[in-house]
Parts: structure tokens; C-alpha cells; sequence
């Protein structure tokens, strides 16, 4: 069940409500920038101003005589603002009304997720410096490879999440365009100052050239990179779902107290959050698709990416909110257990440390390939569980004709994975 605790902020910026206040303001905007340039009385605009308003019900109501929510509404506001009404969408097309309220409705929604990625970074980098030293055993393929630390793992999240935050801070400006051009863009009934004027008042740039719209690349835009940050938290919420497989667990997500894991089986603790993060994760991997499929359309404007906007773009966004806020909470949350990362490092009895004793073997003269295949007879008995590799190593002629025991202990002591460990920090930005 999605908690309501993170979700109104950014579900007031996709309300119906707040939609009809930002129409509003643009019709509005557009009648003082006219009233500006001399093409209607002053005092109109004035009154507009002063008595504009709507409300959502007769909004509705009439829309369902006119099959139409732009005309419904002017409907609306002209009742209420009374003769310099007439001004009212003077020039403009409701693609001028519903385009540019998106501009505003995305921006809006960017700054929730980004002060939402921050705070997810700030938690990431407290656990990364919690655990910068703390070892535990690398994986590729999902089978043993060498040691990391757990912070290091964790300065991967937050330099991954840092891109996250620099993509969404890009298309940002890429979104942050209206339009006010007219029927199909070329602003044969409108001053172009107008759209200028309009677009600076809400923090937008007029777009260069439109159609009837905004050309849809750049909602598609938006919406895959939520779709990458979603993508992003999908990996980190697996990575820690792999981390508390029962036979595994190095990490676990917190169990309060009361809580419940199975209806069935008391002694369940399950990853559900990390869980329900991959799962959400999909929808919003599904809704990009849609936002591109939404690229191609007829002409100077088809209305085919309308209903799909009307769903994708809030549904996103808000899903994007909690998942983040969520994140945040696991992460900050999570129970780590250094003594099980101990355990399973040394569970193949030191096999992670063959790259070590390979490249000894060949700093000492030994060709590469008869290096190679000294320190693999050694790991294989290892992993027949015949003695930890150091032994093996030992016993192996041709290992020690050029390593002494001592040298092969120093190839096998975990401490050389951990030599920079603090530039790395450094590097990603982590103090």
C-alpha cells in the first residue's frame, strides 16, 4: 500500500484543481500581455485579473454539454468575469493552455524529485561512511570474485543517484518551454510577444517554433528519464533483496515490530519493500514506452497523446515521489550484518585472492599462462574443499619455487582490496 506520508506534494501539482488555476493564469497573463502591447483595453485585462475565477463543478457540468474541458471552462470564467470576458483566449488554441500548463505541471514536479534525490543521496552517503572499511565478498555473475567493502558498495549507489540528479537538472531545461502560438503554431492571431511575455511570467521559454503543440520528444524525454531513475532504484532494491536471501544475509530491510511477513509461515521476514520497488519500477518503464509511442504524430497535431499524458505523466510522477521517499527510508533503515559478510567472504577458503597470486607469480618472471594455471590447479582443489588456497599455493612446486610462505600469505591477505578506498570516496563525491 502506497503511505500517504511522501504523496501530496506531488499529487496537488497533477489535482484537476491545480490544472484549471494554471489555465487560469495563462488566459490571464496572455490578456495583460495584450493589454501591454496596446491590443486591448487595459482596464479589461484589469478585470480579468480582479474577477477571474472558476469553479471545478460548473466546469464539469458544462463539459458534459460540450464534450470539451477547454471551452467548458472559458465558459466558466467569462460568467464570472462578465464583458472584457471577450478577450479571453483571444488568439489562442487550447493546446497553448494544455501544453504550457504541462511545462509548469513537469517543472513542479522536478523540483519535488529533486530535493527527493537529494535527500535519498545524504542517506546513502551516511550508511557509505558507516561502512567505508567494512569488508565483505565482491560478485560478478553472482559467484564469488574479490573483496570489496560495504561503503564501497554504497559510494556506487550514491555516484549512480548522482547521475540521476544531473539528467533530471538537464531535461529540466529542456521541458521548461511553453507555447502561446495559436491554431498551428504560426501566431497569425497573436503577437509573438505575447508568448514571450507569458512564458517569462511562468518561469518558461517560448519555444522556438511549435505546431498546434509542443512536439511530444520532449515529453518522452521526460518521461524516460524518470523511467531511468525508477530503473536505478530497481537495481538498488534487487541488489539489497539479493543481500537477504536467507542463505546470504549481509543486509536486511528493517521489520518493525508487529510486523507480519506470511500468513502462512510466522517466522517470514521478507524483502517486501525492495519488492514492491522493482514492481513500480515496471509501470513507470511501461509509461516511457507510451511517451514514445506519443513522438509520432499527424501533421501539425493529432490528439492521440492526450489521454495517454493524462495518465502516464501524473501516475509517474507520483509513483517516482514515493518510490524515492521509500528508498530513503530503506536505506536509512537498513540492518547491516558485517559479521555475516566476514563469514561468506571466507567461506571459499581465500579463493578470492588467486588475481593476487597470479600477478606475484608473474612479477617474479613466470610466464602468464604457466602462472595462470599453477594458481587454478591450487583454486580447484580449494574448491573441492581440499585446504584454503594459501595452503594449496604452498604445495603447489611452482608456486613456491617463486613465492615464499610469506609472500604467499601477503597475496593472500584481503588488506590490498581496501588501498583506495578513500580516493574513490573522494572521487564521487562522498566527505
Amino acid at each position: 500500500m502506497i503511505e500517504r506520508y511522501s504523496l501530496p506534494g506531488m499529487r496537488s501539482v497533477w489535482t484537476e484543481q491545480r490544472k484549471l488555476e494554471i489555465w487560469l493564469e495563462i488566459e490571464t497573463l496572455a490578456c495583460e500581455a495584450m493589454a501591454e502591447l496596446g491590443t486591448i483595453p487595459k482596464e479589461d485585462a484589469a478585470t480579468i485579473r480582479a474577477k477571474g475565477a472558476f469553479d471545478i463543478n460548473a466546469v464539469r457540468e458544462i463539459e458534459k454539454r460540450t464534450n470539451h474541458d477547454v471551452i467548458a471552462f472559458i465558459e466558466d470564467v467569462a460568467s464570472r468575469v462578465g464583458p472584457a470576458a471577450r478577450w479571453i483566449h483571444q488568439g489562442l488554441t487550447s493546446s497553448d493552455l494544455l501544453d504550457t500548463t504541462l511545462a509548469v505541471q513537469m517543472l513542479e514536479s522536478c523540483d519535488i524529485l529533486e530535493k527527493d534525490l537529494l535527500a535519498l543521496r545524504e542517506a546513502v552517503a551516511v550508511r557509505a561512511n558507516e561502512f567505508k572499511f567494512t569488508p565483505m565478498i565482491g560478485r560478478s555473475h553472482g559467484i564469488h570474485a574479490e573483496p570489496i567493502s560495504f561503503g564501497l558498495k554504497m559510494a556506487l549507489m550514491y555516484d549512480e543517484f548522482t547521475r540521476s540528479l544531473e539528467r533530471l537538472r538537464e531535461m529540466r531545461e529542456r521541458i521548461r518551454v511553453g507555447k502561446i502560438s495559436g491554431a498551428v503554431g504560426t501566431h497569425a492571431h497573436l503577437d509573438p510577444e505575447v508568448e514571450r511575455i507569458v512564458c517569462e511570467r511562468l518561469n518558461l521559454k517560448p519555444a522556438a517554433l511549435s505546431t498546434q503543440i509542443l512536439q511530444r520528444d520532449r515529453h518522452a524525454e521526460f518521461m524516460t528519464n524518470l523511467a531511468l531513475i525508477a530503473s536505478s532504484i530497481d537495481r538498488w532494491a534487487t541488489e539489497f533483496r539479493h543481500l537477504q536471501r536467507t542463505e546470504v544475509l549481509e543486509v536486511e530491510e528493517y521489520f518493525s515490530e508487529g510486523q507480519k511477513g506470511s500468513s502462512a509461515m510466522p517466522h517470514k521476514r521478507n524483502p517486501i519493500t525492495g519488492e514492491r520497488l522493482s514492481g513500480l519500477a515496471r509501470v513507470i518503464r511501461g509509461n516511457a514506452m507510451a511517451a514514445l509511442e506519443n513522438v509520432a504524430l499527424w501533421h501539425e497535431r493529432d490528439i492521440s497523446h492526450s489521454s495517454v499524458e493524462r495518465i502516464i505523466l501524473p501516475d509517474s510522477c507520483t509513483l517516482l515521489d514515493y518510490m524515492l521517499v521509500t528508498l530513503t527510508k530503506l536505506v536509512s533503515k537498513l540492518i547491516v550484518y558485517p559479521e555475516n559478510m566476514r563469514r561468506n567472504m571466507e567461506l571459499t577458503g581465500g579463493l578470492y585472492a588467486s588475481q593476487s597470486a597470479l600477478l606475484m607469480l608473474t612479477e617474479k618472471g613466470m610466464e602468464r599462462k604457466d602462472a595462470y594455471e599453477a594458481v587454478q590447479r591450487a583454486a580447484m582443489k580449494t574448491w573441492k574443499d581440499k585446504g584454503g588456497l594459501a595452503k594449496n599455493l604452498a604445495e603447489e612446486p611452482t608456486v613456491s619455487a617463486h613465492l615464499s610462505a610469506e609472500e604467499i600469505e601477503d597475496a593472500c591477505a584481503p588488506d590490498r582490496h581496501f588501498r583506495h578506498v578513500e580516493a574513490k570516496f573522494r572521487a564521487v563525491g562522498i566527505v
